[in-house]
């Protein structure tokens, strides 16, 4: 199987994208640990996966946080081989509305939430190599509006995962970002509040729709965190249907 026995930590990784993502490494042969603020949803995940699955209820922002997940792959499943940066909470609002707890949210959740895991994890990875996939978005390559907490925290994620790729690889390490468009609550949420800027976004999407977190996504997080992908790292690879291709 392409992850069989490979450790991995996917943060926000009860439902929605990340919940995808650990069913379908689970699938592959992975063996993970999910963090998530969602303890309802981490109890299902555990019962609809069974040994495989580990689940910690806790804030990604809080470093604690990352050294307990850690912690928990090494105790119980012997080590750790990859780590998915998914949790990212986030407000949208036009930049002059946003509110200096809407920042703190989205760089706490995101960017700090995404450092603190990878200076964690890095010492596992580092014994036997390994693969991060943090996550971006397309939202900040286009400079969408509402999105500049988002999309500022989402640049600093990939700005910060270039400097790790080179500064890692000696130790066989690699780095590389997802930046998906795919149909999450978040996103639901979003074309309810903002309709004619989800239809400006779907309209840019050549084929024709957003992506499917479990059949779209996941795949391909689980090539990156893979052997397949040992040959590739500091890239940021557009899951979005052909919608962003300069990047």
């Amino acid at each position: 199987m392409q992850l069989e026995n490979k450790v991995v930590i996917v943060t926000g990784g009860a439902a929605g994208i990340g919940g995808a993502i650990s069913r379908v490494l689970v699938a592959r042969g992975a063996k993970i640990v999910a963090v998530d603020l969602n303890a309802e949803a981490g109890d299902a995940l555990v019962s609809g996966l069974g040994e495989n699955v580990r689940f910690l209820a806790g804030d990604v922002s809080d470093k604690a946080v990352a050294e307990a997940a850690v912690k928990l792959a090494k105790q119980d499943f012997g080590g750790l081989d990859g780590l998915v940066n998914n949790a990212h909470a986030s407000r949208q609002a036009m930049f002059n509305e946003l509110t200096e707890e809407q920042w703190d949210l989205s760089f706490n959740t995101g960017f700090r939430a995404t450092r603190q895991f990878m200076a964690a994890a890095y010492p596992l990875l580092a014994t036997n190599g390994g693969s991060v996939v943090n996550f971006g978005s397309g939202s900040a390559m286009v400079g969408q509006m509402t999105q500049a907490a988002y999309a500022s925290a989402k640049e600093a994620i990939r700005g910060l995962s270039r400097v790790t790729a080179n500064e890692w690889a000696k130790d066989n390490i690699r780095v590389n970002v997802v930046s998906p468009m795919a149909l999450t609550d978040g996103v639901k949420a979003w074309s309810e509040a903002y309709p004619q800027m989800y239809q400006d976004s779907l309209d840019k999407i050549p084929l024709g729709r957003f992506g499917d977190p479990e059949t779209d996504v996941a795949p391909i997080v689980a090539f990156l965190l893979s052997d397949d992908s040992r040959y590739m790292t500091g890239q940021t690879v557009m899951a979005d249907g052909g919608a962003n291709k300069l990047y």
